[in-house]
């Protein structure tokens, strides 16, 4: 388990560290998109994308060398339809961590309101010290 902890850094990240992102719905980005049969609304797992795209936005700045942010835990709901054509925006705000993982607000919202909110976990991880560990797993 040692191996594990030292892909992950600690960081001091100020609380309240924020990032939004923003995509126009396409087909591509709909239900409709994987299952035929499904209407051509927003998908869940875009939206997640989106909230895991604001979150590793706001925290890339205080990455070192070849750290970057992955995502370890998502509790999002998705709670209002978006049709193609419009303009989702997520934001991602830091809300606490833990030495290693870091807990972000995140919600997202078309032109009419919001449609998703939750919380998302990331971690600082080593570019390079990953790619040994999960060629290591082979």
């Amino acid at each position: 388990m040692a191996s594990a902890l030292h892909l992950f850094m600690a960081k001091t990240v100020p609380l309240g560290t924020r990032a939004e992102f923003s995509e126009t719905v396409e087909h591509k980005h709909t239900i409709q998109a994987h299952f035929a049969q499904l209407l051509p609304i927003y998908s869940t797992p875009d939206m997640i994308r989106l909230m895991e795209t604001a979150g590793f936005i706001a925290l890339q700045p205080f990455a070192e060398g070849d750290e970057i942010t992955v995502g370890t835990k998502i509790e999002v709901e998705h709670r209002a339809a978006t049709p193609i054509g419009s303009k989702v925006t997520a934001e991602a705000v830091v809300e606490s961590f833990d030495g290693r993982f870091y807990t972000m607000r995140v919600r997202a919202w078309d032109e009419r309101h919001e449609i998703g909110r939750g919380i998302i976990g990331r971690a600082f991880v080593s570019v390079g010290k990953m790619a040994v560990k999960v060629g290591k797993s082979d």
